[in-house]
């Protein structure tokens, strides 16, 4: 259970500042703007997002068993929180979140971070294609610009919604999203260090604000952004309340556990490590209960923002520290500018977000695999799309599980191997 940063104290020097302070700056440029987009895609006041960087960010990298996992909100959670918050109310998700923390607690503690990784690969591959799916959805609407006045929030009936408010394209809202996108891909190609995200989101929305458009901003939409952290709160609970939410908080720590190890595998690979994985859960657990505390979402480590910080030279978890507080100071210092960006730049950052965590490039493997994986990754990927979050893991992990047994009765020896990720 011993957190990182305890083991690289030791031997930490100058150098190893220099870098992870480097490293810590450029991932919080990165971070910034997805904090924001994440959090209005999820139906919470974008300043919520930053809140879950600044807060959980922190705690994740100071307790964690990751040298370089950097943690905030993801794009994982936005079905789950939209649906938390839709039915619940945002106290309910926050009460949700925290109870989220304690299972995670309890997990780590009883050292089950290790089951996670056994979760089948098809089931994880299939639900991240969905929630992809849904997140590209649920921005067409400021992508476009258009007017709906109440958005449903199922699949079927939101493509209708849109369909419908079709003749309410604005050109400009249009050309600022792709605009944006263009952008964030030519600046990822060339200068892959560069937070080309910062600058990408900047310049369109700064030209909607010198050209006058006839576009939506985090300002004109939510008002503007509150420049301090909240004072540390906890809704009402009762017995009922509880029983209601622990659907919600099962899945959040669920998914919080597989994010956050998946990502700290693949740090692992980059930076030839070891991570600890019932530490990396246990701070996962009190990120959570700390992010709920201060009115935060959900969070778990995030796969792109450590892939960031592991390039730009971050290597301990100082980096992540200074992450979380350099968010925290463009927070005290530079909350009204962020008020001016533009929606459908956001919107254009998050429908890449979406394209990028379905991992396209991996398509291809998937239709080579066994039959059987093949219909688990289809079956998980239509019920996140159609149904529901819930029961796609549930069935998911079921399935997968059913199918792992009947292998293992016919081929004693294979399939229990820890999966290559």
């Amino acid at each position: 259970m011993k957190p990182k940063i305890l083991s690289t104290l030791p031997t930490y020097d100058r150098r190893q500042f220099t870098g992870d302070l480097v490293a810590g700056v450029t991932v919080a440029m990165v971070a910034l703007p997805l904090s924001l987009a994440i959090a209005i895609a999820s139906g919470a006041p974008p300043e919520k997002g930053l809140v879950t960087a600044i807060v959980a960010g922190f705690l994740i990298s100071l307790l964690g068993g990751s040298r370089v996992q950097i943690g905030g909100p993801t794009g994982a959670f936005i079905v789950v929180v939209f649906g938390v918050i839709a039915e619940h109310g945002y106290d309910g998700l926050v009460l949700a979140t925290f109870m989220a923390g304690i299972f995670m607690l309890a997990a780590g503690y009883l050292r089950a971070g290790n089951l996670v990784a056994y979760v089948p690969e098809p089931v994880i591959n299939g639900f991240t294609i969905g929630i992809g799916i849904i997140i590209a959805t649920s921005q067409l609407q400021d992508f476009f610009g258009m007017t709906i006045a109440d958005p449903p929030a199922e699949f079927l009936a939101k493509l209708e919604a849109l369909w419908a408010a079709r003749q309410s394209v604005s050109p400009q809202a249009l050309g600022i999203g792709l605009a944006t996108m263009a952008m964030i891909v030519v600046l990822r190609r060339l200068a892959p260090r560069f937070p080309g995200l910062v600058v990408a989101i900047g310049v369109s929305s700064a030209v909607v604000a010198l050209a006058g458009f006839e576009v939506d901003t985090i300002l004109s939409r939510f008002g503007p952004l509150p420049s301090t952290l909240s004072i540390p709160a906890f809704p009402d609970v009762s017995l009922a309340r509880l029983v209601d939410l622990l659907p919600s908080a099962i899945v959040i720590a669920f998914l919080a556990s597989i994010e956050s190890l998946l990502s700290a595998m693949v740090a692992d690979k980059m930076i030839d490590g070891h991570h600890r994985p019932n530490a990396e859960v246990v701070a996962q657990g009190f990120a959570n209960m700390g992010s709920a505390l201060f009115g935060g979402l959900p969070a778990t480590g995030a796969i792109a923002r450590t892939a960031t910080n592991v390039r730009a030279g971050g290597r301990t978890p100082v980096a992540g520290i200074v992450h979380a507080l350099t968010i925290l100071l463009v927070m005290l210092l530079a909350a009204p500018v962020a008020g001016y960006l533009a929606m459908p730049a956001l919107a254009g950052l998050l429908i890449l977000t979406a394209w990028n965590m379905s991992e396209p490039q991996k398509w291809r493997g998937y239709m080579r695999a066994r039959p059987s994986d093949r219909v688990l990754l289809g079956l998980t990927l239509v019920l996140t799309v159609f149904a529901d979050l819930t029961i796609a893991i549930g069935v998911g992990v079921s399935v997968g599980l059913a199918l792992r047994l009947r292998r293992r009765k016919a081929h004693p020896e294979s399939d229990w191997d820890l999966p290559e990720r």
